[in-house]
């Protein structure tokens, strides 16, 4: 089965992050991603493309009211149709609280994100805590690959 194509966009303006970088870590977390997949129906399993977009807290927060009906501002967001929006405010100050640098939280959005499409759901604590083992090894795996 052929990876999906990863284009990611910068469309907020705050915080430098190395684009190259990411897609690399993106590319290198894609195969463990399809292996975690939760059902072989999962929108990962079939998208061509995947957008990953980062935005402000301002914007994110816009697309989680709209879709979401939470005002709020958010880490992730992702879409079944291989949209996943990351809000770089969000990762700054969480990798922060949990002594991460932005770019390493960025990359495990990125990552959480892909989950999502691999049928994911972290709204139950069991399943949420399984997301998360997963998605630590996937990032750590990739970025000893990258």
């Amino acid at each position: 089965m052929p990876l999906p194509k990863l284009r990611i966009y910068n469309r907020q303006k705050a915080h430098a992050i190395p684009l190259p970088w990411l897609r690399r870590i993106g590319k290198a977390a894609l195969p463990g991603c399809l292996a975690a997949m939760k059902s072989p129906d999962a929108p990962l399993a079939s998208l061509p493309e995947i957008e990953i977009t980062l935005v402000d807290d301002a914007d994110i927060a816009r697309v989680h009211a709209d879709f979401l009906d939470d005002p709020t501002p958010t880490d992730v967001i992702t879409f079944h149709h291989g949209e996943i929006l990351i809000s770089a405010d969000t990762a700054l100050r969480q990798g922060g609280e949990h002594g991460q640098s932005l770019d390493h939280e960025v990359a495990l959005y990125l990552v959480h994100g892909l989950m999502h499409l691999g049928g994911w759901d972290d709204h139950e604590e069991a399943e949420a805590r399984e997301m998360a083992r997963r998605q630590e090894a996937v990032l750590r795996e990739a970025l000893e690959k990258s």
